[in-house]
C-alpha cells in the first residue's frame, strides 16, 4: 500500500508507457451519488471525471438521483434515463432516488436498482475500464459482471468501509441513536463477500484514508495495488477572500460556528445540541447545514429548548462556500464510534479548512493529527458537550487565536488537499493501471 504520487506507476513500467499513452480510453464511472458543484453534496466525481476527459479519455459517467446533487442534466426522462454532456464527459442519469433521510429498505431497494441498470450499461458497450466507486457497495457488482464476462479491467474506490461502517453503528448505545437501523446479519455477511470479492479482483483499489486502505488490505487486496488518494476541496472556490455571506437575522457581533453535512445517526449531532444548551447568552450560534434523518427530531429539539443554533437547508457548493468565508469557526461532528477515528474523510473538513476556518472537532484519529499538525483547530473528546462548549467558547473569545488557525487551516488545505492535485493523480493511476493491467485487451474484452 503506498499514496498515489506523481510519475509512480500502478503496475510495472512507466505512466505514459502502453497503450494509455497512444489512445484516449474509454471509461465507464459508476458513481450513484454523483453531482456537480451546482449541487450540495461531494464533488469528487466530478472533478476527477473532469480531469480524465480533459486527459483525453472518453469517460461515461453513470449515476442516480441523489437528494441534493444535481447532475447537470435537465432534458426529459425516456424509459427511466436521460443522458447528456457535463464538463467535457458524458452523464447517464437513471431515474432512482436516494437519499439520507429514506428508510434502509427504501435505501438498499435503490441501490439494487442502480446496480442493475449500471450493469446493463457495462455489459452493453466495449469499455476499457471501470471505476466503481461505493458508497453504496453494491456499486462493485456491475464492475465484478464485466470483468468476469467480458475481461474488463477495475478501479474500485472506497469511500466508506462496508460492512464495517453499519455494524459500528449497530453496535452504538440505543441512547447515543445506534441499534435503530440495523442491517440484518445476513445482509452484512453478502455484503462482506462482496467487499472481499471488489477488493481482491479490482486492478487497483483506491481509498480515501489509510484506515479505509488497511480495511481494503484485510480483505485480500494485493498491497501493491493499493493507494490513497485522499478528500480534496475546491481551493479556488472554498477559499477565505470570497465575498462572504450570513444568514438573515444573524447579527453582525455574533460568532457563527457552522456545521455542513449530513443530520444521520452516523454524524450525532445531538451532540452540537447538548455544547448549545451550555452556549445560550454567549453570543454564539451554531449554524447547522444539511438534511437526513434525524434533521426532523433535532430541530424540534433546538426550538423546544431555545437553544442558539440555526437550521438550514442544504446549500449549492458555491452558496456554503461563501457562508464558510462569513463565519468564524467550522464544525466536525461524528458519533462517539471509535472506528470513525480512522475511516472518515468527510468534505466538511477539507472545504472548512480551505475556507480558511479554525476547527472544533470531536473526531479523534486522522482528523485529529490533521488539525494538531497544522495548528488549524481543537480536538475534544467525542461525547463530551462540556469540553465541545469550552473549546468553541474558547475561540470564540480570541479573534487572534482564531486568525492565526485560520491561516493554518488555509495552509493545509493547500498543502494536502488540492482537489485538482489528488484528480491529476487519479488519471496517473487510471493510464498505468491500463497500460499494464494484467490480460487487458483492446475494447474492455468485446
Amino acid at each position: 500500500m503506498r499514496e498515489a504520487e506523481g510519475g509512480y506507476d500502478a503496475g510495472a513500467g512507466r505512466i505514459g508507457a502502453g497503450p494509455a499513452a497512444e489512445a484516449g480510453l474509454r471509461i465507464l464511472y459508476l458513481h450513484q451519488h454523483f453531482s456537480t458543484p451546482a449541487g450540495s453534496t461531494a464533488t469528487r466525481a466530478f472533478q476527477h471525471a473532469a480531469a480524465l476527459a480533459a486527459a483525453g479519455h472518453a469517460v461515461t459517467l453513470a449515476c442516480g438521483r441523489y437528494k441534493g446533487a444535481v447532475s447537470g442534466l435537465d432534458g426529459p426522462w425516456r424509459l427511466g434515463r436521460r443522458q447528456g454532456r457535463v464538463a467535457g464527459f458524458e452523464v447517464v442519469e437513471y431515474d432512482i432516488r436516494c437519499g439520507n433521510a429514506q428508510t434502509l429498505g427504501a435505501r438498499s431497494l435503490a441501490f439494487l436498482r442502480f446496480a442493475f441498470a449500471a450493469a446493463r450499461l457495462a455489459l452493453t458497450r466495449p469499455w476499457d475500464l471501470v471505476i466503481a466507486s461505493s458508497t453504496p457497495p453494491t456499486v462493485a457488482l456491475p464492475a465484478l459482471l464485466a470483468r468476469r464476462l467480458r475481461g474488463t479491467p477495475f478501479i474500485y474506490e472506497v469511500r466508506d468501509p462496508w460492512p464495517e461502517l453499519p455494524e459500528a453503528l449497530s453496535d452504538m448505545p440505543r441512547e447515543a441513536g445506534g441499534q435503530q437501523r440495523r442491517v440484518p446479519q445476513p445482509v452484512l455477511a453478502a455484503l462482506g463477500r462482496l467487499s472481499n470479492a471488489a477488493c481482491q479482483q479490482a486492478s487497483v483499489v483506491v481509498a480515501l484514508t489509510e484506515g479505509i486502505a488497511r480495511i481494503a488490505l484485510d480483505r485480500g487486496a494485493d498491497p501493491e495495488r493499493v493507494r490513497v488518494l485522499p478528500q480534496g476541496a475546491d481551493l479556488a472556490l472554498f477559499h477565505p477572500a470570497i465575498p462572504p455571506w450570513r444568514p438573515e437575522g444573524v447579527g453582525p457581533e455574533e460568532v457563527l460556528a457552522v456545521y455542513a453535512g449530513a443530520h444521520g445517526v452516523a454524524n450525532g449531532l445531538g451532540q452540537l445540541l447538548d455544547a448549545a444548551a451550555r452556549l445560550r447568552g454567549t453570543g454564539l450560534r451554531l449554524v447547522l447545514v444539511g438534511e437526513g434523518a434525524e434533521k426532523p427530531a433535532l430541530a424540534a429539539r433546538a426550538a423546544a429548548e431555545r437553544l442558539p443554533v440555526l437550521f438550514l437547508d442544504p446549500l449549492p457548493k458555491v452558496h456554503l462556500a461563501r457562508l464558510l468565508a462569513g463565519a468564524e469557526v467550522g464544525l466536525l461532528c461524528l458519533a462517539p464510534v471509535p472506528a470513525f477515528a480512522e475511516w472518515s474523510a468527510p468534505n466538511k473538513l477539507v472545504e472548512a479548512l480551505a475556507a480558511g476556518l479554525p476547527m472544533v472537532s470531536n473526531v479523534p484519529g486522522r482528523a485529529a493529527r490533521v488539525l494538531r499538525d497544522g495548528g488549524c483547530g481543537l480536538t475534544v473528546p467525542p461525547g463530551d458537550p462540556d469540553s465541545l462548549a469550552a473549546a468553541l467558547l474558547a475561540l470564540a473569545s480570541d479573534p487572534v487565536r482564531r486568525a492565526a488557525m485560520g491561516r493554518g487551516a488555509r495552509i493545509t488545505a493547500e498543502r494536502g488537499m488540492d482537489a485538482r492535485r489528488i484528480a491529476a493523480r487519479l488519471v496517473q493511476v487510471v493510464e498505468a493501471t491500463c497500460g499494464h493491467a494484467p490480460g487487458r485487451s483492446r475494447g474492455g474484452g468485446a
